[in-house]
């Protein structure tokens, strides 16, 4: 775990030995199976969590319909924002997809960690930035990007996930009919997998 999360971590800033360990003490080991709600629509989340391994997805109800606006995988962070921030019911369940331990820091610990050091805080605000502007770009994605453009990008970035995230809910993430999502894989598969390879 410790090298996992310097290497998480150092994305963002220097980590010492002595902040990792400070961080280590603050900060909770989770283990779920596959197919667990996480958190469900009306909770109020208390934990930012990093995935050390497994696989997850975020989604709201519309009417019957699932809408996945999220996917993670390891390394990756998760969260209901919406609630995390606010301190109000979220309106999202996260739900793993496969087995996974989350490296979990609730909201009262991280506020006990910033008060340890302020580069703490710094760092800590600096991870949230990324983690919603990556959000937003997601949401800007939907609006500009043809269904094609979508589909290629998430390919391009995201290729090992199409092996392990069922068709449906990469076709929900990326707002494409599943019939659509079938046709683009079959048929833009061997070009960008060539592009990769150049």
């Amino acid at each position: 775990m410790e090298i996992f999360l310097r290497k998480f971590l150092s994305q963002f800033g220097e980590v010492t030995d002595d902040a990792l360990e400070t961080l280590l003490q603050y900060g909770e080991i989770r283990n779920y199976d596959r197919k667990t709600i996480v958190i469900h629509e009306g909770e109020i989340e208390d934990y930012l969590n990093i995935i050390y391994k497994g696989l997850v997805r975020k989604f709201f109800m519309s009417n019957e319909d699932e809408v996945i606006t999220h996917l993670a995988a390891e390394g990756d962070l998760i969260t209901a924002s919406d609630s995390y921030l606010s301190r109000r019911p979220t309106h999202y369940f996260i739900e793993t997809i496969e087995p996974t331990t989350f490296f979990s820091i609730s909201v009262d610990q991280i506020n006990r960690l910033y008060a340890t050091d302020k580069k703490w805080e710094f760092m800590g605000r600096t991870i949230l930035t990324h983690f919603l502007t990556s959000l937003e770009r997601w949401e800007i994605d939907q609006i500009k990007l043809t269904t094609k453009e979508r589909f290629i990008k998430y390919w391009e970035s995201h290729e090992q996930l199409f092996n392990r995230v069922p068709q449906k809910y990469l076709a929900s993430y990326l707002n494409i009919q599943p019939e659509t999502f079938s046709r683009l894989k079959q048929s833009i598969k061997f070009p960008v997998r060539t592009l990769h390879e150049t």
